[in-house]
């Protein structure tokens, strides 16, 4: 027994070095990146990772850059209005991102003085922290021996050890088998490697086995189901249709709303829509959208109507003051694809 446990922790070590080898050489420049250690500002970690929570690094670039410009501390992000947050975010979707992370910066400016917790325990108490998310957290900004698992880790640790059973039944095998392998005096340059290698080298698709610094270790090179690994049980998206509606009045104006109901998207501006079609007299376009969210497929025929007054909450705003409020992708969708047709 000991000496298959001291065979699989010199393996472990041995696949760790050989990751952190690679990745001193073909690692990643990211803007919130640093190596040799923990990145000297907490504030940029946590930015990136709520950012970088469901979307890809591609996709945050830009707009990482453009928020901290424009909220370059902690404090001057708690001291701004939560709407202009919205602003900066928009175009990101997942808006509670945005609520968590203008919320958390209030935490700490408050609670914690401006200074960044560092117990996992403590940072768990901030909002839109969760298991993967205070992992990485601690790993990037305090170089603590945290495991991190996303779905790139998840990826690489069911191919290398060959773990063909679905994901959500072997949770906890991955997380024992990842946990092995983490480097627990490099952890920052452990999780941004294995990272890496997850998005540039095991990709889902036409993975890159040859380039691997572990190829020799992986039970799953070379097989015909490589790319079928990790299995996942898919489940199919709802679909919902309905009515959304460019109201104008007599001054050319365009009526927006606030939403006022919990979900991914409260907070932001809106045109009115509904799954029902509301108004007899409103002129369908014959123009359509449809976005994806996490779970559902959302269509929306547009439609416009021609009103001085509106019932419910909302007002009419001048077409080019359209940009100074916070619109979710899809509702930007609408006007852009309005305006594109150039409707009468």
């Amino acid at each position: 027994m000991r000496t298959i446990f001291r065979y699989n922790r010199f393996m472990s070590n041995n696949l760790s070095k050989l990751l952190l080898n690679w990745y001193e050489k073909n690692g990643r420049d990211l803007p919130w990146r640093v190596r040799g250690g923990a990145h000297p500002d907490p504030y940029v970690v946590l930015v990136s990772e709520l950012m970088l929570q469901q979307t890809t690094v591609k996709t945050v670039i830009p707009y990482f850059h453009r928020f901290m410009k424009r909220f370059p501390t902690i404090q001057s992000l708690a001291e701004a209005p939560l709407e202009e947050v919205y602003l900066y975010w928009q175009g990101l979707g997942y808006y509670t991102r945005a609520r968590s992370l203008h919320t958390t910066a209030g935490i700490i400016t408050d609670q914690f003085g401006g200074r960044f917790p560092k117990t996992r325990k403590e940072v768990l108490k901030l909002k839109g922290i969760g298991n993967y998310t205070v992992a990485s957290f601690l790993a990037l900004a305090f170089n603590r021996p945290e495991t991190v698992i996303d779905g790139n880790v998840t990826r690489i640790i069911c191919r290398l050890y060959n773990l063909t059973d679905p994901i959500n039944e072997i949770t906890d095998l991955i997380h024992q088998k990842a946990e092995a392998l983490t480097d627990r005096k490099h952890s920052a340059d452990y999780a941004s490697a294995i990272m890496d290698l997850g998005a540039v080298i095991c990709t889902p698709k036409k993975p890159r086995c040859l380039l691997c610094p572990w190829q020799d270790f992986c039970l799953s090179k070379g097989r015909e189901n490589l790319e079928n690994i990790p299995f996942r049980k898919k489940t199919n998206k709802k679909e919902k249709n309905g009515f959304v509606y460019l109201v104008f009045n007599d001054k050319n104006e365009i009526f927006i709303r606030k939403r006022t109901e919990k979900g991914l998207l409260s907070g932001l501006y809106e045109f009115p829509w509904s799954e029902e079609k509301l108004f007899a007299e409103a002129t369908n376009t014959g123009l359509e959208v449809s976005h994806i969210f996490t779970h559902i497929k959302l269509s929306l025929h547009i439609c416009k109507l021609s009103v001085n007054t509106f019932p419910g909450s909302g007002k009419f705003i001048p077409i080019q003051e359209l940009s100074s409020y916070p619109f979710s992708t899809l509702m930007k969708k609408v006007y852009q694809k309005f305006s594109a047709n150039l409707v009468p």
